[in-house]
């Protein structure tokens, strides 16, 4: 019962600490990105197209009731430099609204403002990796970096994320008003992408077949072309996460579950030596009147005791190997409060299952051999 409390323990955690990911993408997220495009029969791949506008991230948000946050969104990489330091990374270029839509706090400093992005100014918001590689314990904040020949002035330091779901460093990013990088640094005028918030969880899915519908109309695609943009939802990973974690917990938990049987048989083989060491008792309780339920009854009761005594023992232990295992590890575990009741009950039901065939054979003994018996 230990070791499937364990591997419950483990996966369990696994899965909290998917969740804890998903939900650190964003809030209600939904990222729609520049799509493929067919040229002559050839599909260019993803992020070809160059239709998604400014003007598409305005229409999402004044004619999609669902999303109540927006950002445009413009990516590209570059060296950056401050005095003798450098380090090259990605440069993100979007609206105030985006550190909102990903729950990401500021560690120091400010956000950039509507008329930062409407003047493209150069300021810029440092990711904590970006810190450490350029100015390691010295205060970033007011000092000046280099970003593509060009001085930008760091406003703020994002607070550390981590890693992303996908093995992404995060905090290794340079965040700054999309309509900069757009001019100065990409050379472009149309999005790579843009970010959006649900009001909801229930209104991911509506939403995203309303902004898909909207971005169609808006980019007079006929019925038989596909979209020219891609929409992906945080939901959609996180049940594809989910899922997989599931199907982990079950296969470690079947494995685990051999130690049930091997210790199902130990009972009943416990009982079967009870029951042959304890023959003249039998014979003696029939000979004075006790029916074969009694006996029956009496066997079964010990072999449930039996089992429920080792699968309160088996609790215990998971519980501390499980927490043991998270502090040698490194993994984290959660024990859930309904795994424990099923494994009391499952102990039940080993004990009263493999207890069953040696409470039967006491239960039809003969009570004059049963007395006759050494």
């Amino acid at each position: 019962m230990g070791a499937v409390i364990c591997t419950v323990a483990i996966g369990e955690g696994a899965s909290r600490q998917v969740q804890e990911q998903i939900s650190n993408l964003g809030d209600n997220l939904l990222s729609i990105s520049a799509g493929s495009v067919d040229r002559g029969g050839v599909h260019m791949g993803s992020a070809a197209t160059k239709t998604l506008t400014v003007e598409d991230a305005r229409a999402i948000q004044e004619q999609i009731p669902l999303v109540k946050m927006v950002s445009p969104s413009v990516g590209t990489s570059s060296q950056v430099i401050y005095g003798n330091q450098n380090w090259f990374t990605q440069i993100r270029g979007v609206s105030p609204e985006y550190l909102t839509i990903r729950h990401w706090p500021l560690a120091e400093g400010s956000v950039f403002s509507t008329r930062d992005v409407d003047a493209g100014a150069n300021v810029c918001i440092l990711g904590e990796t970006v810190v450490e590689n350029l100015f390691g314990d010295e205060d970033p904040v007011g000092k000046t970096v280099r970003i593509g020949n060009l001085p930008f002035v760091v406003i703020g330091v994002l607070s550390p994320k981590g890693q992303s779901p996908f093995g992404q460093d995060e905090d290794d990013a340079v965040v700054m008003p999309f309509t900069t990088v757009q001019r100065k640094l990409a050379g472009i005028n149309w999005l790579q992408g843009i970010q959006c918030s649900a009001v909801s969880p229930d209104a991911i899915a509506p939403a995203q077949a309303q902004i898909a519908g909207l971005l169609r109309q808006r980019h007079r695609l006929r019925a038989s072309e596909d979209d020219d943009f891609i929409i992906r939802s945080a939901n959609a990973l996180a049940e594809t996460q989910a899922q997989s974690g599931r199907v982990m917990t079950m296969l470690l938990a079947s494995i685990a579950s051999v130690s049930l049987l091997v210790g199902g048989i130990g009972i009943m083989n416990i009982m079967l030596v009870s029951v042959t060491e304890r023959t003249r008792e039998i014979g003696l309780r029939i000979a004075v009147g006790a029916s074969e339920e009694d006996v029956q009854l009496q066997f079964l009761s010990e072999a449930l005791v039996l089992s429920l005594a080792g699968g309160a023992a088996g609790v215990v232990l998971g519980v501390i190997g499980s927490q043991g295992l998270s502090n040698m590890l490194r993994w984290p575990t959660s024990v859930p409060l309904e795994s424990i009741v099923i494994a009391v009950l499952f102990s039940a039901a080993v004990g009263v299952f493999f207890g069953y065939y040696p409470a039967r054979k006491a239960a039809h003994l003969d009570p004059i051999e049963a007395l006759r018996f050494e």
